[in-house]
């Protein structure tokens, strides 16, 4: 198994015309969070058929896919880490190439699914994610919080709190989205647990995140939160 033979599968899976509408979708103009993204038109569905194809290829060729500039050939590197066996050569080889984790869709396809399962058997290196929550990289920012949900499917939250918190002043709209959707996971285990956040934060945080952290409530108490009635 070759790193050429992953690039090389990947392009017999092109679907005509799909890569200037992920182009447009994943924002990569001038100024945009995804500036200079090259994207070749293949679809997940399609990435993932190869990346199972290839979980076993050796990391040091995998390495030699990582680091491409074609959007696709990124996510199925990072990918192929999800389908692999997880131990800690898997998450070094992840943490390792963290810079290429530069775009939501990846970061939300692989991180929790390797460093949120391992830092869940391996808190020691939680702390980790707060070092990414203050980084200057918005994508940190994203694996940070987005890392969480191996916690959460496991009853979980005070690091998705702890980073919430620290994350509710962000900047920018992707981190809001993300901070917003990990509280509606907590509140799908327990609403109790994400309303008492909530109470103490919702007039204060982004419309965007309290949307998505309340999409799930009944309509009157989502109305009352939108409405600074609570």
């Amino acid at each position: 198994m070759k790193a050429s033979d992953i690039k090389k599968d990947l392009k017999a899976n092109i679907t005509p015309g799909k890569a200037k509408v992920l182009m447009r979708f994943f924002k990569t103009g001038k100024g945009e969070y995804g500036e200079g993204d090259i994207f070749i038109g293949v679809m997940v569905p399609e990435i993932r058929k190869v990346a199972k194809k290839y979980k076993d290829i050796d990391l040091s060729e995998l390495s030699k896919v990582i680091c491409s500039p074609i959007h696709e050939e990124r996510a199925c590197a990072a990918i192929i880490c999800t389908y692999r066996k997880l131990d800690r050569d898997v998450v070094d080889f992840y943490l390792d190439n963290i810079k290429y984790m530069n775009n939501w869709d990846i970061i939300d396809l692989t991180c929790h699914k390797v460093l949120g399962y391992w830092m869940k058997d391996h808190p020691e290196m939680r702390e980790l994610l707060y070092k990414f929550a203050r980084s200057k990289s918005m994508w940190e920012r994203r694996i940070s919080i987005i890392s969480c949900f191996a916690f959460i499917r496991s009853g979980d939250f005070k690091d998705a709190l702890a980073l919430a918190e620290i994350l509710r002043d962000d900047e920018h709209d992707l981190i809001h989205k993300a901070v917003g959707w990990v509280l509606r996971e907590i509140g799908k285990k327990d609403q109790k647990v994400e309303e008492k956040f909530l109470k103490k934060y919702y007039k204060k945080m982004p419309r965007t995140m309290l949307r998505y952290a309340i999409e799930r409530f009944d309509e009157p108490l989502r109305k009352s939160y939108l409405n600074g009635t609570q």
